[in-house]
């Protein structure tokens, strides 16, 4: 018995790296996986139905029930038809992973508005497109679900030379954090992952010496756990996955300078004053780097 027996996953972006492993897992757990893969290169360009067939093929030949499909997720009607893919195959659809994305890593000074809208428009928008026709199916449904959506550290706490897939990453983030309040009414959780995995997306960023720790099959196991019911009320929350190590990211505010509301506005100079006079406490920008 697995613990996601009798449910139906769809993957995005699963002929290889992270969507791969996670197939292959919901596979193992007992799901049924649409498994969608443009089969193009990561800096998105190119397409092909060898990747997404074959993670099909490791799934049905394990015994496992899987189909393909070959659709873009920055195409309205290839995302709906990726969920009415598990409607056809399978009847139903009670998890979406959005897996799916490209690189056009360029500092800022020579990024073009190209770079920047096709990863834009993949990430952003593909999740969106994508995430919407999941959850209107799910709320057809009307017995829940569960949305994952795929952020990352360069949207969460920065990184250099990234700043299209950033503000992508970031506005992933914002968009969950919005959505799983709209879902909490109708039973679907929605959270974000920021993953550290080995892939072709990441093997020229992280460094050679580190990437035997960070397989992507590590990352996979939180990630379909948060597809069970187990997890029914895990909601609104960004994990950060990397090597067998699971964290959870949470805001804080700090407060700087304040004084009562029935005095007047501050004084430039100031407030200028009240603000640097705690800046040796405040916390890292990237408390990964310090």
């Amino acid at each position: 018995m697995g613990m996601l027996d009798g449910k139906v996953a769809l993957v995005t972006g699963a002929g290889g790296g992270l969507g791969r492993t996670h197939a292959l897992l919901l596979s193992q757990e007992g799901a049924a996986v649409v498994v969608n893969d443009l089969g193009g290169a990561r800096d998105g360009t190119g397409a092909g139905h060898n990747m997404a067939d074959e993670v099909v093929k490791e799934i049905t030949e394990a015994g496992g029930q899987a189909v393909a499909d070959y659709g873009s997720v920055s195409d309205p009607a290839a995302a709906r038809a990726m969920v009415q893919a598990a409607i056809d195959s399978f009847g139903k659809l009670d998890i979406c992973i959005c897996n799916a994305g490209i690189l056009r890593d360029k500092s800022f000074k020579n990024m073009t508005d190209e770079m920047w809208d096709v990863v834009m428009d993949v990430h952003l928008r593909g999740t969106y497109l994508v995430s919407k026709a999941a959850y209107d199916q799910m709320l057809e449904q009307g017995h829940g679900g569960r949305i994952i959506m795929t952020s990352s550290t360069s949207g969460l706490l920065g990184n250099f030379g990234q700043t299209n897939y950033g503000a992508a990453k970031a506005g992933i983030a914002g968009f969950m954090r919005c959505l799983y309040l709209e879902g909490v009414k109708y039973g679907v959780t929605v959270n974000v992952l920021a993953p550290t995995a080995t892939s072709r997306l990441t093997e020229d960023i992280l460094p050679e010496e580190v990437q035997d720790s960070f397989p992507p099959d590590k990352v996979s196991p939180p990630v379909v756990w948060l597809c069970t019911d187990e997890a029914k009320d895990v909601t609104g929350r960004q994990f950060l996955v990397a090597g067998n190590r699971v964290s959870l990211l949470s805001w804080q505010i700090t407060p700087l300078a304040a004084k009562e509301d029935d005095e007047g506005p501050w004084d430039v100079e100031a407030i200028g004053e009240a603000i640097l006079s705690t800046k040796d406490s405040w916390p890292p920008i990237n408390p990964m780097r310090g």
